[in-house]
């Protein structure tokens, strides 16, 4: 008895060992589904263009373990009149992009991001992202300052003093435990962590599982463990761009927490405009579209 237990343990620590090494080389290939893929050295990304080319641009880069779908809601709105450009992108690791075993840091996303945009002819834009998009929009200001004439972030922590990650996230960092999860993960398992973006009573889409589906484990875990805000914060890098900015927060944030100390950390910014929108969790483009897109609109116009 003892010994068939030993032999099943063996088999067992074999099983995690092999899975653990398959789930760590996983790679994907970009492949196009909304959009068009463009060719960039360390990782080809997904990029989708609406409204006339050379029309005041719009760029919005998403959230973690999000795509461009997630601006579905908001693009038209942007788009109504059809005097301005939307340029919407995957991130490294996300959507239709490629899905190498790393170049998931801050950094590396915002300097892939301004080439991509180079690319496809973007001119100064005014750049927005929600979440970990606003960390790589502030990098991407930081770093590439001829590709912004403004920075809109939404519900993106200041520095790593805002919440902590969610148990799903934490233990998916752990040696051959986040590796056999990541295996047994279930659908009803994501959409029950992906609820934590939304204020209560939000019923998350199909398709927002389906992104986190895509993902490999390596793009999953490598898209949050970098030190970029723990290095300076984002208010202060934002500050120091001398751009315009606007911040846009949901009042119901369980991510970002709390949400209006959160906030406020970006009131110093010289001339910055913070929002707070009421019965919104973390995600303003999904949940309350029309609201957003009238501050974004308004802020473009203006940064123009």
């Amino acid at each position: 008895m003892r010994r068939l237990l030993l032999l099943a343990l063996l088999v067992v620590a074999a099983v995690l060992a092999v899975n653990t090494v398959l789930v760590d080389r996983e790679t994907k290939s970009a492949k196009a589904d909304v959009g068009r893929i463009v060719e960039l050295s360390g990782g080809d990304l997904q990029v989708r263009e609406r409204g006339p080319e050379g029309a005041p641009t719009i760029v919005l880069l998403h959230c973690y373990t999000c795509s461009i779908r997630w601006w579905e809601k908001l693009e038209p709105l942007l788009l109504a009149g059809g005097n301005r450009r939307v340029v919407s992108v995957d991130l490294l690791g996300h959507g239709g992009s490629e899905k190498p075993r790393d170049g998931y840091g801050t950094e590396e996303q915002a300097d892939r991001v301004a080439a991509a945009l180079r690319k496809v002819g973007v001119s100064p834009a005014l750049v927005v992202g929600q979440s970990l998009g606003g960390a790589i929009a502030t990098a991407v200001a930081e770093r590439h300052p001829r590709l912004a004439r403004g920075v809109v972030v939404m519900d993106s922590a200041p520095d790593e003093g805002y919440g902590d990650l969610p148990i799903g996230q934490r233990l998916a960092g752990l040696p051959v435990v986040g590796q056999a999860g990541w295996q047994l993960m279930s659908d009803g398992m994501i959409r029950n962590g992906l609820g934590d973006a939304f204020a209560d009573g939000f019923e998350v889409p199909d398709e927002f599982v389906e992104d986190l589906r895509r993902m490999t484990y390596s793009s999953f875990t490598g898209g949050h463990a970098d030190s970029y805000r723990e290095d300076e914060p984002l208010d202060d890098r934002l500050a120091a761009t001398g751009l315009p900015v606007l911040v846009v927060y949901g009042a119901e944030d369980t991510i970002v927490v709390p949400p209006d100390e959160a906030a406020d950390e970006f009131r110093d910014i010289p001339g910055a405009r913070v929002v707070m929108l009421d019965g919104v969790g973390h995600t303003p483009q999904v949940e309350a579209p029309a609201r957003t897109a009238a501050l974004v609109d308004r802020f473009d116009r203006r940064t123009r």
